[in-house]
């Protein structure tokens, strides 16, 4: 989306894809998306978010899960996110092989305060729940 600014990090700094990324990993009790994509790896650099997110979305159906929904939030004060809310939830189901309803949404402002609102940062949450679909998975026995 178009900005006067772009943001810095390792990867491709994609925040909110790192966020899905980290919340089904947690979701299904395995290591991190630092531990999983280290940044000391220089094939980590600038390492496109959406093939990470997919690979964890691989390793939580591997240990026997799937996604049932997700909870996203996204503080920025600027861009605004209202005009882009549809196009993002289609491209993360599109990403994960959900329906964009299987995906909630959220945009926030820091309303002029805290790093948020300074145009410091932005940041993202997302919560993930997942369904068991092994035996395993489902007995808690999944390592």
């Amino acid at each position: 989306m178009p900005h006067d600014r772009q943001l810095v990090g390792h990867s491709d700094a994609d925040v909110l894809l790192h966020a899905i990324t980290d919340a089904l990993l947690g979701a299904a009790a395995l290591p991190d998306i630092g531990r999983l994509f280290p940044n000391t790896e220089p094939a980590n650099r600038d390492r496109d978010s959406a093939e990470m997110l997919a690979t964890a979305a691989k390793k939580v159906a591997e240990a026997g899960y799937q996604v049932a929904n997700l909870d996203c939030v996204v503080h920025a004060e600027r861009p605004k996110l209202a005009d882009y809310h549809d196009a993002i939830r289609h491209r993360i189901a599109g990403i994960l092989g959900l329906s964009p309803f299987q995906i909630g949404l959220k945009a926030k402002t820091g309303e002029g305060a805290g790093p948020v609102g300074r145009e410091e940062l932005i940041e993202a949450r997302c919560v993930a729940l997942l369904e068991a679909i092994s035996d395993e998975a489902k007995r808690g026995w999944v390592v």
